[in-house]
């Protein structure tokens, strides 16, 4: 008697006990790893102070400091491909647990790097080092987290795992907000920069190695274990399957991928330097505002995610794209005459760019398990890093000529995920 494979016949069960473990530590590992990659962005000002010589000029250190964040994204594919490679051969949890442990380590011993004045040259090389190390991890966690707890629970709640993960991350970026203002307000400049601008990072360090001890408890996802029971693993390089047999899954994914990074790096990790910059904001009324999108950005994942297992992706990609596109645009054409809008069109805008709950529950269900990994990794971190990357530059040309430039590219990309959309609905997904 032939017994049919469950990734082609799964059973149809509610969620129990332990996936909702799974996704909780999932959630919560992924949320850790994402807090220890952003922490460095807030205190930019400080590391580069510190890490490089007292007479280079402001600008050109500012610029080097960035950099060396930049390098954690530029290593996120190489990081990405390897680790998904190994978790397409190996199993899905030994790279899910290498990947905050990479995460972890690195943070721990930033937040203990001798400094410029200290060891000269060595710190910035090393502070380098470290980033490099975080990119690799990142590129590894954040696929294989998706692919991790899209393969535990049962297909037709995977949509709401992944948004419910997504979620984690997310929460990450906020996490970071707030630790980054309790230590400018509970330390003065002075002590910041001689010391407490080592707390986050330390705090981090621990929290990851915890994470690591919690991931200890999570089992190998049944649709690897059973391909590694019946011998059906990639007999070959997995990456040059992908490349040869689903170009057309890259293609989507990585579309998928730009309306992501659209969404994170222009409507949150952006929009509080143009509150200040544009529309005159103080920087406490900008980071609040941004707090209560990253809470509504949190929820919309998750929300988003189930409602893609109910109506299926493509309507609700519709749906969240058109909203988007309607308070992004509201947002940044109103805010210069009506800025007591600010709390609501900001916290609405967040909910909707949760619409991207939906893009991991698309990409795991676009290649086969076999090949998962590896497919969604390359397709997501190169995407990453190139879209990620252009944004920033993008936009600020944008607003050189408009003040609505943020709004003019996010509804750009929003068009983009409709017809994204639109060709998911007419395939049925």
């Amino acid at each position: 008697m032939t017994t049919v494979p469950s990734s082609i016949a799964p059973p149809a069960r509610p969620l129990n006990r332990n996936d909702y473990k799974t996704l909780s530590l999932s959630a919560l590992g992924g949320a850790l790893e994402f807090y220890d990659f952003i922490i460095f962005v807030f205190f930019a000002t400080v590391v580069g102070k510190l890490f490089f010589p007292a007479d280079m000029p402001e600008w050109l250190r500012l610029m080097q400091t960035f950099g060396i964040f930049a390098a954690g994204y530029l290593a996120r594919p190489l990081g990405g491909i390897i680790m998904a490679h190994f978790g397409d051969l190996l199993g899905r949890k030994k790279m899910f647990t290498l990947s905050i442990f990479m995460m972890a380590v690195p943070t721990l011993i930033m937040g203990l790097l001798p400094t410029y004045a200290q060891i000269g040259l060595w710190a910035p090389i090393l502070l380098l080092l470290m980033r490099v190390i975080q990119g690799a991890a990142i590129g590894g966690e954040v696929p294989g987290a998706w692919v991790f707890v899209s393969e535990h629970v049962p297909p037709r709640h995977i949509g709401y795992a992944c948004g419910t993960l997504t979620s984690g991350l997310t929460a990450g970026i906020l996490l970071g907000s707030l630790v980054a203002t309790a230590i400018n307000t509970i330390y003065t400049p002075e002590q910041v920069s001689d010391y407490a601008w080592r707390i986050p990072f330390l705090l981090g360090g621990v929290f990851g190695l915890f994470s690591v001890y919690l991931r200890r408890w999570l089992h190998e996802t049944p649709i690897f274990a059973e391909m590694q029971q019946r011998k059906t693993l990639a007999a070959e390089l997995p990456l040059r399957a992908v490349l040869r047999d689903h170009r057309g899954a890259i293609v989507l994914s990585m579309l998928l991928t730009w309306l992501l990074s659209a969404g994170i790096v222009v409507v949150i990790l952006m929009t509080p330097t143009v509150l200040q910059t544009i529309y005159h904001f103080s920087p406490t009324v900008s980071l609040q505002a941004n707090s209560l999108a990253i809470v509504t950005l949190s929820l919309g994942c998750i929300l988003s995610g189930a409602l893609a297992d109910r109506f299926g992706a493509g309507r609700v990609l519709i749906a969240g794209c058109a909203l988007l596109l309607a308070t992004s645009w509201t947002l940044y054409h109103s805010l210069l005459d009506h800025p007591g809008w600010l709390f609501p069109l900001y916290t609405l805008t967040g909910l909707f760019v949760g619409v991207v709950g939906v893009v991991p529950y698309v990409m795991v269900k676009a290649f086969p398990p076999v090949v998962r990994f590896s497919g969604l990794s390359f397709s997501y971190n190169v995407a990453y890093a190139v879209f990620g990357g252009l944004t920033p530059l993008v936009v600020s040309l944008l607003m050189k000529e408009s003040p609505m430039g943020p709004a003019y590219y996010v509804a750009v990309i929003c068009t983009m995920g409709i017809l994204v959309g639109a060709y998911l609905w007419k395939r049925g997904r």
